[in-house]
């Protein structure tokens, strides 16, 4: 299996990159993954909501360009669907069965995604109600998705 990892912003802490390589690296045995970094825009503190709106149509864009047609996309959205970790692993091995070859996840940036990226996506996938830097979202996804593929290959894994 394929997975994409779609995500507005580029990560400049050495902490986040060490935590994205290390999964990265341990993801390698169980799927080919590709990390797209896009550019996040300029967003100052006090913007009015069409500035705001300005902001994520400009990064749907880039993102939007950035998924492949034939990839099943999962937007992350604090109103998607929450999951245990099993559910994941559960939910990526029936796409599987399903013929489903590439799956995108999509993290968007400090504002959140625009309506063309989320009528693009296949499915909401929300980790919580809560609102983390996308930085630390890659780092909790790919995590999730290394997760799933040890259960999915009935590994050990700590619960």
């Amino acid at each position: 299996m394929k997975v994409t990892v779609v995500c507005v912003g580029r990560l400049k802490e050495k902490y986040w990159t060490a935590a994205i390589d290390e999964y990265s690296k341990r993801l390698s045995k169980y799927i080919k993954l590709d990390i797209i970094e896009l550019p996040d825009e300029k967003a100052p503190e006090s913007m009015s909501l069409m500035q705001e709106e300005q902001v994520k149509t400009k990064e749907g864009e880039r993102i939007l360009k950035a998924i492949k047609d034939d990839a099943y996309v999962i937007s992350l959205e604090i109103e998607g669907k929450e999951l245990s970790s099993v559910e994941l692993a559960e939910f990526i091995e029936e796409k599987k069965l399903r013929g489903i070859s590439h799956i995108a996840f999509v993290i968007g940036g400090s504002l959140g995604l625009s309506k063309a990226v989320s009528q693009r996506a296949d499915f909401y996938l929300s980790f919580s109600k809560m609102t983390f830097p996308h930085q630390m979202m890659r780092v909790i996804l790919l995590e999730q998705i290394y997760r799933a593929e040890r259960i999915n290959k009935n590994e050990p894994y700590h619960k």
